[in-house]
């Protein structure tokens, strides 16, 4: 146990930790003692377990898809693919061939509708954008894309089968070659932006598709013949298309972050008068026909999109190191940390429990390889039997027992969590409830065999999503959500497994400041 020597400074800091943690403290024991008692204030410390963990399967409910592959000299290689439905709206149509409705005495159109020149289709393509990528722009990598036998099931898990939703060896709506930086595209193009300044470029890699066969044929015709086939998203995913599944054939040292799966269709339309929707023989002395494309259907959050990544078996001997740990994204390893909970209780029943800070130090990574990962942004520590739950369930932080904290990679290289005291009276207190009403019963070692869990937390790579919003006062950004980081990413960190003369060898400290009353 350390303590603080000055008695000013222990109560400034009782009083700040007090005051400034407000409902992120917790008490421990009997802390309403009379005012007239005498206060002093102290910090101790207590030893923390840490290991490096596989993270197996992860939920990942996103809208963007990972493809590529990436090979790193410590974690070895790891592949990534995704699986997409496309979206149908319920108010979806497609323009009509344009007809004359309505006549003059002379035979003239006074009246037309629709649009289209003939009932047909120009062009069909499949596209795939992207605006982010990790790894070498200018690596050759070549994409496929394969339509799906049967619809998505309702599972966001990484172990996804893709072989359980299309047939291997079949032949692939497309195979395209391509750099992420596609050198061919002049910087004009790349540059351009409209009136707004927005960019008018958005990478792409488009899959030109059969225009009479599927697009035709299978899509048109069947719109005019079975138009509820097209009412909403389920009926087409049913009946029309399943969706599709893209994957890397070739290419090791990029991945591609997707953000939309466009189904795009060119038609040839008329130039039609504003007011009476007549078709008009000339435009500006030209021919009134043209070309206009349309997505049809296209990859949004509302149908079901799946990430599947497959990593080495480097990622086991990682786990097998002993004097630090790891956190690696995407799913592959988490650091557990087992919590001295009994200890911190033994020592600290009569006291007052102002702050617990526990922080994980990663060291400084430094290589050689010109692509290396860098350490994620930010993590969440969460008790480890409420991890499943709360990404299913799309929680938040509480700051009870699931925590969030950025990266302090500029002064400390540090995960700092300043405050995780309503996490340790909450498991203690968890086990005095279970120890009261089990009474004369009570048996300590099998509660622990039937809660192994219970002092056990994890350390996790997340993304997370803020809501920026400006005011007289400044910016406020407030969480709307989070979710596992699916970028490529580790951190190795202080503390490990390891043990000397019967001791942690690195333990992490988990330091506690509370406050005690005398007579």
């Amino acid at each position: 146990m350390m303590k603080l020597k000055h008695i000013s400074v222990l109560l400034l800091t009782a009083i700040t930790a007090a005051t400034a943690c407000d409902d992120n403290t917790g008490t421990l024991g009997m802390s309403m003692l009379p005012t007239t008692d005498g206060l002093s204030a102290h910090v101790s410390t207590f030893d923390v377990k840490t290991e490096s963990v596989l993270a197996g399967a992860v939920f990942a409910k996103t809208s963007t898809g990972y493809v590529g592959k990436f090979t790193d000299p410590d974690f070895g290689p790891y592949e990534a693919s995704f699986l997409t439905e496309l979206n149908c709206t319920e108010n979806f149509t497609i323009p009509e061939v344009y007809r004359d409705t309505e006549w003059d005495d002379e035979g003239n159109p006074t009246k037309g509708e629709g649009m289209l020149y003939k009932d047909s289709v120009v062009a069909a393509n499949l596209v795939i954008y992207y605006s982010n990528w990790f790894g070498d722009s200018l690596n050759a990598c070549r994409m496929s894309v394969y339509e799906l036998d049967k619809p998505l099931a309702k599972n966001h898990y990484t172990d996804i089968i893709p072989e359980e939703y299309y047939t291997p060896g079949k032949k692939p709506l497309g195979a395209k070659a391509y750099t992420a930086y596609d050198t061919a595209v002049p910087d004009s193009v790349r540059e351009s932006t409209d009136s707004n300044g927005d960019p008018l470029f958005y990478p792409n890699i488009t899959f030109r598709l059969d225009s009479m066969e599927f697009g035709y044929n299978r899509i048109l015709k069947e719109y005019r013949n079975n138009p509820q086939k097209f009412a909403n998203a389920e009926a087409f995913r049913d009946n029309i298309f399943k969706g599709v599944y893209i994957k890397n054939d070739l290419g090791d040292g990029t991945i591609l972050y997707i953000d939309r799966v466009d189904l795009q269709f060119t038609f040839c339309c008329h130039y039609t008068d504003s007011e009476t929707g007549v078709a008009l023989k000339k435009v500006d002395g030209t021919d009134s026909l043209y070309n206009t494309t349309q997505v049809l259907f296209a990859s949004t959050k509302e149908i079901i999109q799946a990430n599947r990544f497959e990593n080495s078996e480097l990622l086991k001997k990682r786990c097998e190191e002993t004097d630090w740990t790891y956190i690696k994204s995407p799913a592959g390893i988490f650091t557990q940390a087992t919590l001295p909970y009994d200890e911190i209780y033994n020592q600290l029943m009569n006291d007052t429990l102002n702050a617990v800070r526990l922080t994980f130090t990663n060291y400084k990574q430094e290589s050689s390889y010109e692509y290396s990962m860098s350490a994620p942004e930010e993590v969440l520590l969460i008790r480890k039997k409420d991890m499943q739950k709360f990404f299913e369930d799309n929680e938040l932080p509480d700051n009870i027992t699931s925590f969030n904290v950025q990266h302090n990679y500029v002064n400390t290289n540090q995960y700092t969590f300043q405050n995780i005291a309503r996490l340790v009276t909450t498991c203690i207190e968890e086990k005095l409830a279970a120890k009261e009403e089990a009474g004369a019963a009570w048996d300590e070692d099998q509660w622990m065999a039937e809660n192994p869990d219970w002092d056990k937390v994890m350390l996790i790579p997340v993304a997370a999503t803020y809501d920026t919003s400006n005011s007289y006062y400044g910016t406020t950004q407030t969480l709307i959500g989070i979710g596992h980081d699916l970028r490529p990413g580790f951190a190795k960190l202080k503390g490990g497994p390891a043990t000397e003369n019967s001791k942690l060898k690195n333990p992490l400290k988990l330091e506690v400041i509370h406050t005690k009353f005398h007579n």
